[in-house]
């Protein structure tokens, strides 16, 4: 989501929204204002938070201050959860819809060049949620999130980890830490040298500052590789990610460990396949 952030956002902000159609009502938020309340609005960012992509929205006339307020009828956020097929994907003006695509937004750069942005998802699992700041607070799952990997300090960390669940699963809930998925789980656990099946109260405090690092050593080094394409994935220019290539335990499961050469197990936590390796995870 990262990578998918950084690449989107020259192609889109300061464009002004023109238009918007909406082709599979399911891929629209319960919560959300109607996608064509953005009309008139104008991208002024795009970031991430957790597994969302946020596309900050302002109004568009110069007479207003871009960091004005937005009126709460207006969305002020976009917010995009691609779960496992969802693309952004940029096209130029004009360009039909293909078949998986699920709405489109027109858009305007201040140069009066026009373009589309495609929102794909093969198996329509994902969501997009045009929401104020009221609706925001009403949506539970934003609410909830956690904080980010990257700027949680040890003793942060320690405060998200209580009780007897296993760790992986500790880490895959985005009310514990946002944005650890089941790839991301499974290599800093391995990096860290820990059984995935441990309970989280077992964790001693060396074992707890050893695993924030390797997350953060294992994010970083997947945003640096454009992230991981396992399925259709490609950020907003259309190109795969590489840090696949880099997997140590994830998608592995039989083969040799790099660490110690003896064959990876698989299991399930939290109703996630996980992959570990029995020597080196302890």
């Amino acid at each position: 989501m990262e990578t998918v952030a950084r690449t989107l956002a020259p192609h889109v902000t300061g464009c002004r929204i023109t238009g918007a159609e909406v082709l599979r009502a399911s891929a629209i938020h319960p919560l959300s204002l109607p996608l064509e309340t953005l009309a008139g609005l104008r991208i002024a960012g795009v970031r991430r938070r957790g597994k969302l992509l946020l596309l900050e929205l302002a109004p568009h006339s110069p007479s207003v201050p871009a960091d004005a307020p937005a009126p709460d009828t207006r969305p002020s956020l976009l917010a995009v959860h691609l779960r496992m097929t969802g693309r952004l994907l940029p096209r130029p003006a004009g360009s039909p819809p293909g078949a998986h695509t699920r709405w489109i937004l027109d858009l305007q750069a201040p140069d009066g060049a026009e373009q589309r942005l495609f929102f794909d998802d093969t198996r329509a699992f994902g969501m997009v949620l045009a929401a104020t700041p009221s609706l925001l607070k009403q949506w539970r799952f934003w609410r909830e999130l956690g904080p980010e990997p990257l700027e949680l300090n040890e003793a942060g960390f320690d405060r998200r980890l209580r009780g007897r669940r296993a760790i992986k699963a500790a880490l895959l809930d985005q009310r514990v830490v946002a944005g650890i998925g089941n790839i991301y789980a499974d290599e800093a656990l391995h990096r860290a040298g820990i059984d995935p099946r441990r309970p989280v109260a077992a964790l001693e405090p060396a074992e707890r500052r050893s695993l924030l690092a390797a997350l953060k050593a294992v994010l970083l080094l997947s945003i640096a590789q454009c992230g991981s394409s396992i399925r259709d994935y490609r950020d907003a220019d259309g190109n795969a990610g590489a840090f696949q290539n880099s997997f140590a335990v994830y998608g592995r499961g039989g083969q040799p460990c790099m660490g110690c050469g003896r064959p990876l197990a698989v299991c399930r936590v939290a109703g996630r396949t996980t992959v570990f390796c029995p020597a080196c995870q302890r």
